[in-house]
């Protein structure tokens, strides 16, 4: 059995509403929102229910009425299908509204959020002479070739002190970024965020073990930020012990069917119960009653 898959995307549906908590009035959140069919949705939807607040964050700076979010996880690629499959699925939250123009298209806007800035699509805009702006660390605008104001939010490179949320799903991160994390929990007050902070914090620690494991021996964690992190360490720890438990119990079952497996052919052979004895208490160092308990659950071949 594999450990437990990461669950990327509630926490960075999480990430995403304590980066803009300061405008949680304002905003309406769909995750996973369902267009027409069950195989096509959005990760996350952010529609602004005043088109007159502003944004001021980075993140949500050039948020018009209805957002599209597309979050990819360290291990997703993002090439240019990527890129365009979401454009097309903003077409497509547009063209199934319930009259006809209902949405409009001046008021979309796409984001795209991976750790990892990729290359291979900026080279592809480079080649194919795509306008890009680069306002704000780890945030690209993508001025031409799009139906929709785009953006692609690189996590790796933005500000820590200001999206410290968003950088925390990484796969990658340091012992001080663990703590900031750490540090910013223990500043939260709302239990509403608290239960936000945690699912980030639960795939901070699924995905970087090792860090994490450094970080549990390091002396500059105070107790404060130890008794943060310790139910989710508590939580992997134990889900580790049942997978390993559940492992050694397949293995040992198969060892089981095998010994079974090997009686039954040593009586077919005709060896001796005692020989076939001695050979089970050498070979697999087993004790003589659990060698004759094995034989006793193998009937004798009979010729």
């Amino acid at each position: 059995m594999a450990d437990k898959i990461i669950q990327w995307h509630p926490g960075f549906a999480a990430a995403i509403d304590l980066e803009l908590s300061a405008y949680r009035q304002d905003l309406i959140y769909e995750r996973e929102y369902n267009l027409n069919t069950k195989p096509l949705e959005i990760d996350l939807l952010v529609i602004k229910k005043n088109e007159k607040v502003q944004i001021d964050n980075e993140i949500g700076a050039q948020f018009l009425g209805h957002n599209i979010l597309e979050y990819k996880s360290p291990d997703d690629s993002l090439d240019i299908d990527t890129f365009y499959k979401t454009s097309a699925y903003a077409s497509l939250y547009k063209a199934y509204g319930k009259t006809v123009d209902e949405i409009k298209a001046s008021d979309i806007t796409v984001s795209i959020i991976r750790n990892r800035k990729p290359y291979g699509l900026f080279r592809y805009f480079t080649e194919n002479e795509y306008r890009v702006t680069n306002p704000y660390p780890g945030i690209y605008y993508i001025k031409s070739g799009v139906l929709f104001p785009t953006q692609i939010i690189v996590t790796r490179e933005l500000d820590t002190k200001h999206h410290t949320w968003l950088k925390s799903l990484s796969d990658k991160l340091e012992k001080h970024e663990i703590k900031q994390l750490l540090e910013k929990i223990e500043g939260l007050s709302e239990s509403f965020d608290k239960r936000l902070a945690d699912s980030i914090l639960e795939v901070a620690i699924r995905a970087n073990k090792e860090t994490v494991e450094e970080l549990i021996g390091d002396e500059s964690m105070c107790q404060a930020l130890w008794e943060i992190m310790e139910p989710e360490i508590n939580k992997f720890v134990n889900e580790r012990t049942q997978i390993l438990e559940e492992q050694n119990q397949k293995l040992l079952e198969e060892q089981n069917q095998s010994i079974l497996r090997i009686v039954a052919r040593l009586h077919k052979l005709g060896t001796e119960d005692v020989e076939i004895k001695e050979i089970l208490m050498e070979d697999y160092n087993l004790s003589e009653e659990d060698a004759e308990n094995f034989m006793k659950n193998v009937p004798k071949h009979k010729s």
